[in-house]
């Protein structure tokens, strides 16, 4: 892949900020990364290196940015099967299995739901200036569901805003052990780290940890279980699997904040992301993606529902 390279001449009646100029001349691009452009010299003003970010240009400036090829991001992509819900020119939209880490760290260097993004699709223009997905939100690794990545900077951002703005719709289906004290409610119980555990994340008193905000209703009682929708207006970690715990109605299968021992055969948690409505770049209606229940939990709630 070659230089992007755009000529560009000031016109406007006052002077300005280069960085802000080039900001509404590549929306697509953070400032950040722009700036980033300045001080590594792709940046020209009159034939000459921008000399910062905050230069001044006067009427008749001329300007040439060149924008290299995205570089290596280190991460190694992957020929890992994808459930692909819907994609375009400026995101992919994923049915994530569980079991599936999304994000490279630590203990988790391959195999993760980026890597087989990469591997999906190599020379996507990437994000910051590397060749990676950008994420916007995540699922835990024993989550299945539909996750959202970009394709570029100029989607990221337009993600990012939505989700930062809580326009996004995102709508969780959870079997939990015995029944919520209302059928439906709203949960508000902020999350912060465990002090006594820093793998995991606890409910704390208002005002000691990031606000937190689930509403739920119950789609289906049974003898013992109970299928919630959820509703998270906020994105902390481990939010909806700490708040069934908070109502005392812990996520079937989930070992860490419910019960030690699941009630029914299954070997993951019984959390789905599975509905999702987002409005998508260069769009001004919002959009809602649907992904079904996978089989083991399909086969868990056939269970339930034959206990009495």
């Amino acid at each position: 892949m070659t230089d992007r390279i755009e000529k560009i001449l000031y016109e406007e009646p006052t002077h300005g900020r280069l960085d802000k100029f080039l900001v509404t001349r590549f929306p697509e691009f953070s400032r950040a990364r722009l700036q980033g452009l300045i001080s590594e010299g792709f940046v020209l003003v009159n034939g000459a290196p921008a000399k910062k970010s905050g230069q001044v240009l006067e009427g008749g400036a001329r300007i040439e940015v060149r924008i290299p090829p995205p570089a290596p991001s280190g991460l190694v992509a992957e020929n890992i099967p994808l459930d692909i819900i819907f994609e375009n020119d400026e995101i992919i939209l994923v049915n994530k299995p569980a079991g599936m880490v999304v994000h490279p760290a630590a203990g988790h260097s391959s195999g993760t739901l980026v890597n087989a993004v990469l591997g999906y699709e190599p020379d996507m223009e990437g994000i910051g200036g590397e060749e990676r997905p950008g994420l916007v939100h995540r699922l835990d690794k024993e989550t299945s569901g539909l996750i959202v990545l970009a394709k570029n900077e100029r989607a990221h951002r337009w993600l990012q805003d939505q989700f930062r703005l809580r326009t996004v719709e995102k709508t969780y289906l959870a079997l939990v052990d015995g029944k919520p004290p209302t059928p439906n409610g709203r949960i508000e119980a902020d999350i912060g780290r465990d002090p006594k555990s820093r793998k995991k994340m606890t409910t704390l008193p208002a005002g000691k940890g990031r606000e937190a905000i689930s509403e739920y209703k119950t789609l289906e009682s049974m003898a013992h279980h109970t299928l919630l929708e959820f509703h998270p207006h906020t994105g902390r970690t481990h939010q909806i699997r700490l708040h069934c715990a908070f109502i005392h109605c812990p996520i079937v299968g989930d070992e860490i904040y419910g019960r030690k021992k699941s009630t029914l055969k299954l070997s993951r948690h019984f959390l789905h992301a599975a509905r999702l409505k987002i409005t998508l770049p260069n769009e001004t209606q919002p959009r809602t993606f649907e992904a079904p229940l996978p089989k083991e939990l399909l086969r868990a709630l056939d269970d339930a529902r034959q206990v009495s």
